[in-house]
């Protein structure tokens, strides 16, 4: 530490290095050596604290690593230090965007009056938690009909634009561009630079998105990473990210991992592809095979005419050859005589039937003449009728002065009942 000694005589200004800073004021100040010093014997006091943080950056200068830590719920962020004595004892994989917990303590340089914290321990923080908290979320999600194969959509046979969002300069980028330009040389993109991992990976992939969406001519969108490990590819499971792929009217193609990689980005795209490079095959079709199988195509349907046309010119020429096309005349002479023969036969029949017709119709005519009233009138008789049309059969059903109506051969009479006429009894003969 640090002594500072006052040496002055009284009435005199005493040197700034010789005032506490808690004593200083306008005409005695205390010097910047002095309340560093202090500042630095305040903070030597604290004790090593546990911090948890994210990484936003991570430079590694002669061996020692100078970094940033972020609070993973607001903007506050603190300076590190790792020296090269502590680096053995902390994952090797550490990186930016890295979620983490340090064993941090309190240093202030006095030299250049910085204010940082030194790291004695660091691991990766919650990864367990986190992959938990990961597949509960997928399970609510695809409870939701959000991985469902009947809500995606059709990739275009032949996109006139891919959209690609991906890092800049990065080597899913060149992968995509390079496969795809190999397949389909006129293959044209507009591409949109994002973070691909740590803070800014979340809301550079959503800007990104909403402006691909947003172009008419983007045809499917592909999103691409190119891999990395469960850490780095928490923000391609992002609830936020997730639910505005599934409602982006463009189909889009996910590229972020490798073949054992699964982020929820995955299960939500129109098409999840293993690599960038397999999302480039399998977005743009190969133009060499596309020839070969139109050349194929053609092939088939040439040689299924050429079957078809000399199938039936051969049918064509076996109904040319039968004695009924070749020689139609006798054919028609015999019909024609069979037909003349049934005609005689016809008329024959036909006039047989009329004949018995005829007869058959006289002979009712006549019995029934016979069994008409008219026929019974005609012979002499008579029919005598009461009011109301009723026929008179019986004597004693006209009492004298009844009505009657005598209907003969020609026309009706009216007369008047006497009463009935007794029977005269017959003498006896001898």
């Amino acid at each position: 530490m640090t002594v500072f000694e006052a040496s002055t005589r009284p009435g005199e200004t005493p040197p700034a290095d010789a005032v506490a800073p808690r004593d200083s004021s306008a005409d005695a100040p205390t010097s910047v050596a002095r309340l560093n010093g202090t500042i630095r014997e305040f903070v030597a006091r604290w004790n090593t604290v546990w911090v948890e943080g994210e990484i936003t950056s991570w430079n590694v200068r002669g061996g020692n690593i100078f970094a940033r830590l972020k609070d993973t719920r607001s903007d506050a962020q603190i300076s590190i230090r790792i020296w090269s004595s502590v680096r053995p004892r902390i994952p090797g994989d550490l990186a930016v965007g890295d979620h983490v917990v340090a064993a941090v303590k309190a240093d202030y340089f006095v030299k250049a009056g910085d204010f940082s914290f030194t790291v004695s321990a660091m691991k990766h923080v919650g990864l367990g938690d986190q992959l938990e908290r990961l597949e509960k979320l997928r399970l609510q999600l695809r409870q939701e009909g959000l991985f469902d194969p009947s809500r995606k959509k059709r990739l275009p046979f032949l996109p006139h634009v891919i959209g690609l969002i991906t890092g800049e300069r990065s080597d899913a980028e060149k992968d995509v561009h390079r496969n795809a330009e190999l397949r389909w040389p006129q293959v044209r993109f507009r591409t949109e630079y994002a973070a691909v991992q740590g803070d800014r990976c979340v809301p550079d992939t959503l800007a990104a998105l909403a402006r691909l969406d947003a172009d008419p001519d983007v045809d499917v969108i592909i999103i691409a990473r190119g891999g990395g490990d469960p850490q780095t590819l928490l923000g391609f499971s992002d609830e936020r990210l997730v639910r505005a792929v599934a409602a982006a009217s463009t189909p889009v193609v996910s590229a972020i991992g490798h073949e054992n990689d699964r982020p929820l980005l995955d299960d939500v795209a129109d098409l999840r592809a293993s690599t960038p490079t397999d999302a480039a095959k399998r977005v743009v079709p190969d133009v060499s095979e596309q020839r070969a199988l139109i050349a194929q195509l053609r092939s088939r349907a040439t040689s299924r005419l050429t079957q078809r046309l000399s199938h039936d010119i051969a049918q064509l020429e076996q109904l040319r050859s039968r004695p009924a096309l070749r020689s139609p005349d006798p054919i028609i002479d015999s019909r024609s005589q069979d037909v003349w023969l049934l005609l005689s036969r016809g008329r024959d029949t036909i006039t047989r039937l009329h004949d018995a017709a005829g007869r058959e119709t006289s002979e009712l005519r006549a019995s029934l003449r016979a069994l008409s009233p008219a026929a019974t009138l005609a012979r002499g008789y008579a029919i005598a009728h009461l009011d109301g049309g009723l026929i008179l059969r019986d004597a004693a059903d006209a009492p004298a002065g009844s009505a009657l109506t005598i209907t003969v051969d020609r026309g009706s009479i009216a007369a008047r009942s006497e009463g009935e006429i007794a029977e005269e009894s017959t003498p006896p003969s001898g």
